[in-house]
């Protein structure tokens, strides 16, 4: 049985590690070479960085902070934001990550899904999901719960389902999905776990769950109640109200099984 991960979640803009709620109110968190150092100390199982305004720029990944931290970590590494094509995600490999994180433009094109799994290796392909309720009329389907899909850094809605959407990236080739709830995300009130088993059940590749993430119970509930492989969680250790640490001994004591 594979061992379960805790993943932080560095959020970039203009090169500083920031942190808001539901997307909005970003306030500083840091420097983020600094940030993915102490990650490393704490014995963090996987770092995430995300450039959080490059799609909505329509700019490219930060390259030169991507491969300062690469340089000073030896965890494996997601980078993601503004990849648009083949050579964005050479370019981000070449730099360090060990894997690339891609939403607007797979949505835009899911074709560079299975091209980049095919050139690539699936492994390192991540498809990141931002995904709201939906309020609609339609958005039951016989009684169910349905999740919109969100591109641009959670500006910018589509009427993709998140889960026949996680369905056709596995489909494609992806070989994990990054799940951030639109509603949980820094309210520090726990993962949305119907959301997150949702997605869990639909596909048989790693969900690593995001948003929401406020106590040590949110954890266990994560893996436990909502089958995610990783539960990622930014604020929370940024501001040191948890260690990776903590966590881990947490959760091991609850019979979790976590690389210590």
């Amino acid at each position: 049985m594979l061992t379960k991960r805790i993943i932080p979640c560095l959020d970039i803009k203009e090169a500083r590690v920031v942190k808001g709620i539901k997307f909005l109110g970003l306030r500083d968190a840091g420097d983020p070479v600094e940030v993915a150092r102490s990650y490393e100390r704490q014995k963090a199982d996987e770092l995430v960085f995300l450039d959080i305004t490059a799609s909505y720029q329509q700019r490219q990944t930060l390259i030169s902070l991507v491969e300062k931290i690469a340089q000073n970590i030896f965890m494996p590494f997601t980078v993601g934001g503004g990849i648009r094509s083949i050579d964005d995600i050479r370019d981000l490999l070449n730099a360090g990550a060990d894997k690339v994180s891609i939403n607007t433009t797979a949505v835009k094109y899911p074709e560079l899904i299975q091209e980049a799994s095919a050139k690539f290796g699936s492994q390192c392909i991540v498809i990141a999901i931002d995904a709201e309720m939906a309020n609609s009329p339609q958005s039951t389907d016989h009684g169910k719960k349905r999740w919109k899909v969100y591109i641009n850094g959670g500006r910018t809605p589509t009427e993709l389902d998140a889960v026949e959407w996680a369905k056709k990236a596995f489909n494609l080739g992806a070989g994990e999905v990054l799940l951030t709830s639109m509603d949980c995300d820094g309210t520090k009130e726990g993962y949305d776990l119907e959301l997150t088993k949702a997605i869990s059940d639909a596909v048989n590749i790693p969900v690593i769950a995001s948003g929401g993430a406020g106590k040590l119970e949110h954890f266990y509930d994560g893996f436990t109640k909502a089958k995610a492989d990783a539960c990622l969680a930014a604020s929370l250790f940024h501001y040191q109200e948890l260690t990776v640490g903590q966590v881990k001994q947490y959760l091991a004591n609850k019979g979790v099984l976590v690389r210590l």
